[in-house]
């Protein structure tokens, strides 16, 4: 019996830690991953500067450059707006790590960014690995540090993450 007690306990426990932690991560897609997602496509610098803090840290390790807010969400020149304006984005987020609780979270996954010409219907396709640290602001929850790199990503490497929801 006491055995029996100590299982239920045990696996009432476990799923209330999952409850909670599933509804953090469905707050999380409401508050940073949709927008990001909608702005990203959109090409809304203003929406998706604004999933973001005002203390982010921006990652490139491809590029071994680290910035902030101000350098990450700089204007963009209007010649360079026309230019990306003949590209349609899509981006996909794929999931291998997600850790949230007291208002702090750690994500790492994959995204797949395909971009496609208007006019030539040319195609191009990347891939990557992302590490995120959010907090909650207000609130709210906004991206504090975002890194990502190839790191030898491609399709099979996305398709084996979990989805968004």
């Amino acid at each position: 019996m006491k055995k029996f007690l100590l299982i239920s306990i045990s696996l009432l426990a476990s799923q209330i830690v999952f409850s909670q932690t599933d509804s953090l991560q469905k707050e999380i897609n409401t508050h940073v991953w949709k927008p990001f997602i909608k702005a990203f496509n959109s090409k809304d610098n203003d929406a998706f500067s604004a999933v973001h803090s005002r203390e982010v840290i921006r990652i490139s390790q491809d590029d071994k450059s680290i910035i902030g807010f101000d350098e990450y969400f700089k204007k963009i020149p209007d010649s360079l707006k026309l230019k990306w304006s003949e590209w349609k984005n899509n981006i996909e987020l794929r999931f291998i790590q997600r850790i949230a609780a007291n208002g702090k979270a750690f994500e790492v996954g994959y995204y797949k960014s395909t971009s496609t010409h208007s006019k030539t219907g040319e195609s191009r396709t990347g891939y990557g690995k992302f590490h995120v640290l959010l907090r909650k602001e207000n609130g709210t929850w906004k991206i504090l540090m975002d890194a990502d790199a190839n790191d030898k990503t491609d399709e099979k490497i996305f398709l084996s993450a979990l989805p968004m929801e």
